[in-house]
């Protein structure tokens, strides 16, 4: 018995020091005797649109070697047979199989077609395995052309009748090749009126104004369609017209002193009554009558002159109306800001520009300053200039 315990006891000794020398970790070592530290796989991808027939993926693989063979396998949200839920399966018919090279990539193609990508935001995900690397990455099909505007000189306007001709940006981006093909712009002004459709080459800016709009109808319907092969993208808008107003309203004030006495009315800017060939408008005594400003006046073509309002006529703010007032009244060269009366149309005449508009008088402290507000700008090409 005693043979038999003292047996048992070196048994165990001999098992536990055994267990101690063992590792049980296999750490990869460097020729040095260094921890091998490898960084992750990674991929790009040239990437698809809506006029793409396929698409590429590059995997870099830094645990592989050169000539190690990849499976490839693309995934889709599908529901599988005697299912009732979308899950992520392998597409049938779609592993491949690509050879590392020497600089640890290894790349693979496939079309549309066997993604299983038809419309913009459907997504696929692309899967590499092997005995010693694996790589995966999603990719979603995108649009190729999009539209911006309407624009006028790049800044973005809204649609109002009698304003001028804006227009719409649209770009062609397909991943394959540059885009070389025309635009097809469908529209119709009204739900159900049909289509017509013209053609632009690319590059070309396409029209709209607001005088393309049949009287009482606000809104138009656009589609801006290109092609390339057997794919086509489309994109659709829909645009309202307005009513023309005068777009920007501005307010400030007057306050005797040298460089604070007037306005420059385009971009609404403080300056010298006097003496500065930018002050439109200005009070340069106690008085604080409104006049044009000296400096500004005297410059050959340059005028400012007004007509008595009201403040409904201001609130209402119908730029053809108000136009239309103007013409119709008697002008003036002067405003009288405490007996007169505190709206005005107004004409300005600055070199070969002419700007109408009207100012409200919103407060005024005796021979000190005038508080105004104003609207102006009821041209594209006047939001171009005016700030």
């Amino acid at each position: 018995m005693k043979n038999k315990i003292g047996l048992t006891l070196v048994t165990i000794i001999s098992l536990l020091q055994s267990c101690s020398k063992q590792e049980y970790v296999n750490i990869p070592k460097n020729a040095d005797g260094s921890a091998l530290i490898t960084t992750v796989a990674s991929t790009t991808n040239t990437g698809i649109t809506t006029l793409d027939d396929g698409f590429s993926v590059t995997a870099t693989l830094p645990n592989a070697k050169a000539g190690d063979v990849m499976t490839t396998e693309l995934l889709a949200q599908q529901i599988p047979a005697g299912g009732s839920a979308y899950q992520l399966l392998p597409i049938t018919g779609t592993q491949k199989t690509v050879t590392v090279g020497s600089d640890l990539k290894a790349s693979v193609t496939y079309t549309r077609a066997q993604a299983l990508l038809v419309n913009p935001n459907d997504v696929v995900t692309v899967t590499y395995a092997g005995k010693t690397e694996s790589a995966l990455t999603s990719i979603a099909l995108t649009k190729a052309t999009s539209v911006k505007g309407p624009l006028y000189a790049t800044k973005a306007v809204n649609i109002f009748r009698n304003a001028g001709a804006a227009y719409f940006d649209v770009t062609v981006s397909p991943k394959a090749a540059a885009y070389t093909g025309t635009v097809t712009v469908l529209k119709k002004n009204g739900i159900a009126l049909s289509w017509s459709s013209a053609s632009y080459a690319y590059g070309t800016q396409v029209p709209i104004s607001g005088d393309d709009y049949a009287v009482g109808k606000d809104t138009m319907y656009y589609a801006f369609v290109s092609k390339v092969g057997n794919y086509s993208d489309t994109v659709k808008m829909t645009v309202f017209a307005n009513d023309p107003l005068f777009q920007l309203t501005k307010s400030g004030t007057m306050a005797l002193g040298a460089t604070t006495g007037g306005v420059n009315m385009l971009d609404n800017s403080a300056v010298a009554a006097s003496t500065s060939d930018k002050a439109i408008i200005g009070v340069t005594a106690a008085s604080l009558q409104i006049t044009a400003g000296a400096a500004w006046a005297a410059v050959s073509g340059n005028s400012i002159s007004f007509v008595p309002s009201t403040t409904a006529v201001y609130d209402a703010n119908k730029s053809e109306a108000i136009k239309a007032l103007f013409d119709a009244g008697t002008a003036s060269a002067t405003i009288d800001p405490i007996a007169g009366v505190p709206v005005n149309i107004f004409k300005i005449v600055n070199g070969a520009t002419t700007y109408y508009g009207i100012l409200k008088i919103t407060s005024v402290v005796p021979g000190t300053s005038v508080a105004y507000e104003y609207k102006i700008g009821n041209t594209y090409a006047q939001l171009a200039i005016l700030k």
